[in-house]
């Protein structure tokens, strides 16, 4: 079959997708991955072909925090998801057999796929259904409404998604010359849809949907020819396992406040750290720390004393995949969500919100996560857990049984 994977967003919402697919090629499966122009380079090595989807996710964020009012953060985000829009469609057209899709482009997904007769599968990296068994990423505050508390406010955070799209999947239904939609945002109405996270982690709430499923991590793929830079290799032999320090895709142009931050840090916890740039630039300098820039998790992570990151899912299944323990810095949307799970999992200490992040408080939160030796003893345990399982198989199995129809 031909295989559109269509995802938008941060490079965790993109790699996830490459392993993914080299496990559908590996089948026989011709795969495609729409994804923004920065990941072209990361779906090509990977082996897979890249259709761009418009848009830089980087620039939206940093357009988002100029904006004067909510009034134009809004319409900076309807003008970024109308091209994101006529983008999934064009990648598209084409041709495929068959399209899996992230959550975020997903409504987009089904009108395109209704469009060109395409059938859409779900394939989720979070939680997307509300429930009675906890509150759904992103809703405001992580502590535990209740039964009833919970799955009102996972019921008001999809309902709220769904106004944000309204108004982007009318007009590109009406670009595609399709009929308007009727009822619910389209992504609530996808099956079967699938959860690429371990159920070890969050395991399948009694109450979601038929159709509706947990599987288990979908593991990046390691670029084909990859080598771990000398200098890395260096820093890494030359003394105890640092600590690995990243905040992704947050706080894009904080770099040099924060690098400043977490050199004190650093100094003040007296360990070694290796620091990932990320969006926000972050570079910080001394003789225990190395400033680096993209390179696979798996193969660093494992070689670190502990995981100190902004908690996305990309980031906080890759450390629990390597058995360490964690730091975790939420910033916003699902993050608080990871961040209180790896908490409640013992992996890592009580979250350390980013507003609340000094020099101060991230020294106390790294000494506190490498010096009890439980944090790590539980990290250990559940990475070797998560391992015994396989969260591409059924994805695969039903692909299959979509190809023999």
């Amino acid at each position: 079959m031909r295989i559109l994977i269509v995802t938008a967003g941060s490079r965790g919402d993109v790699a996830p997708f490459t392993g993914l697919g080299q496990r559908l090629l590996d089948a026989g499966h011709q795969v495609a991955v729409a994804a923004h122009l920065p990941f072209a380079g990361l779906v090509a090595g990977c082996g897979l072909d890249h259709r761009p989807l418009p848009g830089d996710p980087q620039e939206l964020i940093r357009a988002r925090a100029l904006a004067r009012s909510p009034q134009e953060a809004r319409a900076v985000t309807s003008a970024f998801l109308d091209r994101l829009a006529d983008g999934v469609a064009a990648a598209m057209a084409k041709g495929t057999d068959l399209v899996l899709t992230a959550f975020g482009p997903a409504s987009l997904s089904q009108a395109a796929g209704e469009a060109f007769a395409v059938p859409v599968i779900g394939t989720y990296l979070a939680p997307a259904f509300a429930t009675r068994e906890f509150p759904l990423p992103g809703v405001p505050g992580a502590d535990d409404l209740g039964p009833d508390g919970n799955l009102a406010a996972g019921q008001a955070l999809l309902a709220q998604a769904g106004t944000l799209q309204e108004g982007v999947l009318t007009r590109l239904r009406t670009r595609l010359g399709l009929p308007a939609a009727v009822g619910p945002l389209q992504a609530g109405k996808i099956r079967p849809v699938f959860h690429g996270f371990s159920p070890r982690v969050v395991p399948r709430p009694a109450d979601w949907p038929s159709e509706v499923e947990v599987t288990g991590y979908w593991w990046p793929a390691r670029p084909r020819g990859w080598r771990p830079p000398a200098e890395l290799v260096d820093f890494l032999q030359a003394g105890p396992p640092p600590v690995f320090i990243g905040f992704g895709s947050m706080a894009p142009g904080q770099g040099d406040r924060l690098g400043e931050l977490v050199a004190a840090a650093v100094a003040r916890a007296g360990v070694r750290a290796v620091v990932q740039a990320g969006w926000a630039g972050l570079s910080a300098v001394g003789d225990d720390v190395l400033a680096i820039g993209d390179l696979p998790h798996d193969w660093l992570l494992p070689r670190t004393a502990a995981v100190v990151h902004h908690a996305g899912a990309g980031t906080t299944a890759a450390g629990l995949r390597a058995g360490v323990p964690a730091v975790p810095v939420p910033v916003m949307a699902d993050q608080p969500f990871w961040a209180a799970r790896m908490h409640r999992l013992g992996v890592a200490p009580r979250p350390l919100p980013f507003h609340e992040l000094t020099a101060e408080t991230l020294a106390e939160a790294i000494t506190a996560c490498v010096a009890d030796s439980a944090h790590r003893q539980r990290a250990v345990e559940l990475a070797r857990r998560i391992a015994t399982e396989d969260g591409t198989a059924a994805v695969l199995a039903r692909i299959g049984v979509a190809s023999d129809g």
